[in-house]
């Protein structure tokens, strides 16, 4: 099941991302090749009493600022609201109750989601000093002091109190998920119908359908799966038009998160946008299997080869995807596209043999040895694979540092030439001795 959200507001300088920074448990600066990601909207991954989240961390807001930037701000600020399980808000206790926060705190009060109200900068940590913050309407403030590390525990707790129940449904268990991603317009809803074999709104009609991705039950083969789908997206009336995009790229990014297998749309008769290329990189990185779905060949007049060509230089850093050529609207070769999703599981899905794995290392690093520096040689010394999905294998050297991704990008086409791994990214881990 995906993670609940955590989304962190409030004015410029409050301490928003020293508490973001804080839970996180690491100094995350804005990653602007991460899909979906902003500089004015920052996420990432916390845990507090054995449960998971995702903080995302956003844009001090002044309604009253006549920064250029501020409206985007607010924006993205929106989008993360939207999104959020968990509201939390930010005051500063040294300044008090500014117009800024009353103005934030009005706007939250119109949500249905829980709201946990936090006072920073309480070096003393006197309680007395929250009072003021009632009048915020937003319940009980609770102090803290992001500098000392006093009170962040209170805090948390106070969030996972309103995350649901961690429950795992019975009927989830070893049932494949598939995720249908893409940007608008690429023809998602159409491949969406085909896979159920009817004709639906597959989000907007069906139970549960909230803010989250939603997963929809069809069989293929007399089988069932799960389909992730983010076809349907329902953008709230709170959430200004040009914010549809960065709301359905969070969607998907959870829809991602969710799944076993990622099938990733494009349109035949247009060359990658950045949207494009970002998404199949979270893919990437996510360490998903995963198809390239070409929708849109009755309307395509050109070479097909050619625009793989294309596809393939844009996405190099994923060159293992299985290409799909379909015509969602029309049905054409639409039954390709489970065969190929299930071959892209089964090779994510494979485990190497140990003595296999060491054939093939001795073989590559025949052909081309590990690099030295500085009078030190890298040796590897030996194999093995640690997990699946991706498969991941780690590898044992003298001087682990030594080896750097050319090398490792050597390995993987090596064992790429003797194993078959399309359609699923795989990773090397380097370990030296000590590490062991």
């Amino acid at each position: 099941m995906s993670k609940p959200i955590v989304a962190v507001v409030g004015r410029p300088n409050v301490g928003k991302s020293t508490f973001f920074n804080k839970i996180c448990g690491e100094r995350i600066s804005i990653v602007d090749d991460v899909p979906g990601v902003t500089r004015d909207r920052i996420y990432a991954d916390a845990d507090w009493a054995g449960r998971s989240f995702t903080v995302i961390d956003t844009g001090g807001l002044d309604p009253k600022s006549e920064d250029v930037f501020q409206k985007e701000i607010a924006l993205q600020a929106d989008i993360a609201l939207e999104m959020a399980d968990v509201i939390v808000m930010i005051v500063d206790g040294k300044t008090g109750v500014t117009l800024a926060d009353e103005m934030l705190a009005k706007k939250l009060r119109k949500y249905s989601t829980p709201i946990v109200l936090v006072v920073n900068k309480l070096d003393r940590f006197e309680i007395a000093e929250t009072y003021d913050f009632y009048q915020l309407g937003l319940g009980v403030p609770m102090p803290l002091s992001c500098e000392q590390a006093k009170g962040i525990g209170d805090v948390l707790d106070s969030i996972i109190s309103h995350f649901p129940p961690k429950t795992i449904e019975e009927d989830e268990e070893g049932i494949l998920k598939i995720a249908i991603v893409g940007r608008p317009n690429v023809g998602k809803s159409s491949i969406v119908n085909r896979l159920l074999g009817e004709k639906r709104v597959v989000v907007s009609d069906l139970e549960g359908t909230t803010r989250d991705s939603v997963m929809v039950p069809f069989n293929y083969n007399k089988k069932k799966y799960f389909l992730v789908d983010t076809a349907g997206l329902r953008r709230s009336r709170s959430v200004e038009k040009e914010s549809v995009e960065g709301y359905s790229v969070l969607r998907t990014l959870r829809a991602i998160e969710k799944a076993d297998v990622v099938a990733i749309v494009v349109d035949a008769n247009d060359k990658l946008s950045e949207q494009d290329v970002r998404v199949a990189g979270y893919v990437h990185e996510a360490g998903k299997p995963s198809i390239l779905i070409i929708n849109k060949i009755d309307l395509f007049m050109g070479d097909r080869n050619e625009i793989l060509k294309s596809f393939t230089k844009d996405l190099a850093f994923m060159d293992y995807f299985i290409p799909v050529f379909i015509s969602a609207l029309k049905g054409t070769k639409t039954g390709d596209i489970m065969p190929a999703i299930l071959t892209a599981y089964e090779n994510g899905s494979k485990r190497i043999k140990t003595g296999m794995l060491n054939e093939m290392l001795a073989d590559a690093l025949l052909n081309f040895e590990p690099p030295s520096k500085g009078g030190k040689k890298a040796k590897i010394k030996y194999i093995t694979q640690a997990s699946t999905l991706p498969p991941t294998f780690v590898l044992f050297s003298n001087e682990s540092k030594l080896i750097n991704f050319s090398y490792l990008r050597y390995l993987e086409n090596r064992f790429r030439e003797k194993i078959d791994f399309t359609g699923t990214p795989i990773k090397f881990v380097v370990k030296s001795k000590e590490e062991e």
